[in-house]
């Protein structure tokens, strides 16, 4: 007797997603939201910046009230909604060319939050959550291809590297 192949599905993701960052700030400007930042992401970003942490965490942070009346960091926003590290003109080099027309100021150290965009929960729990995050960015659907190990990949290392909570530093 033949027993019935069992197909299993998946996520929709199954096969890969395309993406490649196109810098464009889309993801960082414009719109409230909240960039939350890991113990690593701290070190990592004040070293950069030569800052002591209580010095960072001053000038650059917020505390977000969360669940169970605990509180996590995340970046300040500027008054028209733009991330703190956005710059309307970027100085790489000291030659007029190498000077970008803006953009992260902290883009090779950024957070982990914002290197795993978009390979988050909560724009690959389906499909159609997918092509809505697709609209406002250019990169996704196009560029590189991110197979599905890679894509839960990051969801693992968000996963693993949890969002500081006040009284950890």
């Amino acid at each position: 007797m033949n027993m019935p192949k069992t197909i299993e599905k998946g996520p929709f993701y199954s096969q890969g997603l395309n993406f490649t960052c196109k810098r464009c700030s889309s993801c960082c400007r414009f719109d409230s939201g909240y960039v939350f930042l890991s113990l690593k992401d701290v070190l990592v970003i004040e070293k950069t910046l030569d800052m002591k942490q209580t010095e960072f965490i001053q000038t650059y942070c917020r505390w977000i009230e969360s669940v169970n009346n605990t509180y996590q960091l995340a970046l300040k926003e500027k008054t028209n909604y733009d991330c703190i590290f956005w710059k309307d003109k970027i100085k790489k080099e000291q030659k007029p060319e190498d000077n970008l027309e803006g953009g992260c100021s902290v883009y090779e150290v950024r957070p982990l939050q914002c290197r795993a965009y978009p390979f988050w929960h909560s724009i690959l729990c389906d499909k159609d959550t997918w092509k809505m995050a697709a609209r406002d960015c250019p990169g996704m659907d196009r560029g590189d291809l991110y197979t599905r190990d890679s894509i839960e990949k990051w969801l693992a290392l968000r996963q693993n590297e949890p969002i500081m909570s006040k009284g950890e530093f």
